[in-house]
């Protein structure tokens, strides 16, 4: 949408001298909150409060037959509903591109970290195996939709039960084991920087959204080879994935290289936060 030419101007104003508008830096975050087991249909579930803006998650796993190609790994989806409730901008109907995209970045974050070990979820060899759908739903939009999905998606997997199965591989609905989703050490954080004039800010309200020339998404995750290990070392980390969007600005290759060194740092500072709110 677009923004006033008067608004925007004040906002790099006060970019240069190092500030924002709610006195954060340019790369402070809101006020992060979790919370767990929002929904008693749902193997998984979380709502994340991420300043104003709240995204709701929910983990549902199923029986299916496995794609040809994979006959012994899981199925992964993720959808997203941008509702009319959370922003005047969103509509009813078919998603739109927003939306579309929005599930993609979430979907690459979790598929090529491999946060989950798909082949785990292999019931039988050709014929079942566990899929995994994510429903993400924007409740409130007051900017940086994708880092909140993002994080909402990682909490909902991460508190994930298993459902019981009879021996006809039927899921029991409602029926639970005790058993987690098989999680690895390589959880994902994403983190997406903004740029306004030529500063870069995270966690943008949607004022500041709108005044920017493009944004780009870094999912980082940390793997550890001590499953249990709760040690974020920043050695460790590895860019899954990397997106760019929001306008057709360019990125220099030492713009993009300062942000690689950045999307670590402030990755590793973030998981922290939300292992935090999880555990």
């Amino acid at each position: 949408m677009e923004i006033a030419n008067i608004t925007k101007k004040r906002l790099i104003e006060f970019l240069e001298k190092g500030k924002r508008f709610d006195n954060r830096g340019w790369l402070e975050y809101r006020p992060l909150k979790i919370n767990l087991g929002i929904s008693s249909n749902a193997e998984g579930s979380a709502q994340v409060f991420l300043g104003k803006t709240e995204v709701m998650v929910g983990v549902k796993l199923d029986a299916v037959v496995p794609y040809r190609d994979s006959e012994e790994s899981g199925v992964l989806a993720v959808v997203t509903e941008l509702l009319p409730m959370a922003s005047e901008r969103f509509e009813h109907g078919p998603p739109k591109i927003q939306s579309i995209e929005l599930a993609r970045i979430v979907d690459r974050s979790i598929r090529e970290s491999e946060i989950i070990d798909m082949k785990k979820l292999c019931i039988k060899k050709g014929e079942k195996v566990w899929s995994v759908m994510i429903d993400i739903y924007a409740i409130n939009d007051d900017g940086n939709l994708i880092d909140a999905a993002a994080i909402g998606a990682v909490a909902a997997i991460m508190s994930a039960v298993m459902p019981k199965i009879d021996k006809d591989d039927k899921v029991q609905y409602g029926e639970f084991t005790k058993d987690k989703l098989p999680i690895t050490s390589a959880i994902p954080t994403t983190v997406t920087f903004y740029k306004i004039g030529d500063k870069f800010v995270l966690d943008p309200t949607t004022e500041e959204q709108d005044a920017s020339e493009l944004r780009v998404s870094f999912a980082v995750s940390f793997p550890s080879k001590e499953k249990k290990s709760k040690k974020i070392d920043a050695e460790n980390a590895v860019i899954n994935a990397m997106q760019k969007g929001g306008g057709d600005a360019t990125l220099s290759s030492e713009e993009i290289n300062t942000l690689i060194d950045l999307a670590v740092e402030k990755a590793a500072s973030l998981q922290e936060k939300i292992r935090e709110e999880i555990e």
